[in-house]
């Protein structure tokens, strides 16, 4: 498993960004972000944070939790157009208990008359 600095380092290269476009993304001097890189100061959460986001991966994924696969990103999955799975599963979630029920029984209804259809 790698380690925080090391998927750090190789995010930043495999999306051609140098130290210094990192750094602006952070707000701080390219030196200081070297030194995150290097393990020598440790990245505060505001900037772990900030660069989950940028990358668009997953906190999991820069704390080598998990994998990423690029063929299907982690962080940010969309049922259709303006709903990704977290707005929905939110959505889900807030519903009462009887609510939530509904919404499994209607998925495997429509999961059936798709089955049906081919």
């Amino acid at each position: 498993m790698k380690s925080v600095v090391e998927l750090f380092r190789e995010l930043r290269e495999d999306h051609d960004y140098s130290q210094s476009d990192i750094a602006a993304v952070l707000g701080i001097s390219q030196q200081h972000y070297s030194k995150y890189e290097t393990g020598e100061y440790e990245l505060p959460l505001r900037h772990f944070i900030t660069l989950a986001e940028y990358y668009g991966v997953s906190a999991d994924y820069l704390i080598g939790r998990c994998s990423y696969d690029e063929k299907n990103p982690l962080e940010m999955v969309y049922v259709i157009r303006d709903c990704s799975c977290e707005k929905l599963v939110r959505d889900v979630l807030s519903l009462s208990e009887h609510g939530r029920q509904s919404v499994v029984e209607y998925v495997e209804l429509q999961k059936l008359r798709e089955k049906e259809k081919k």
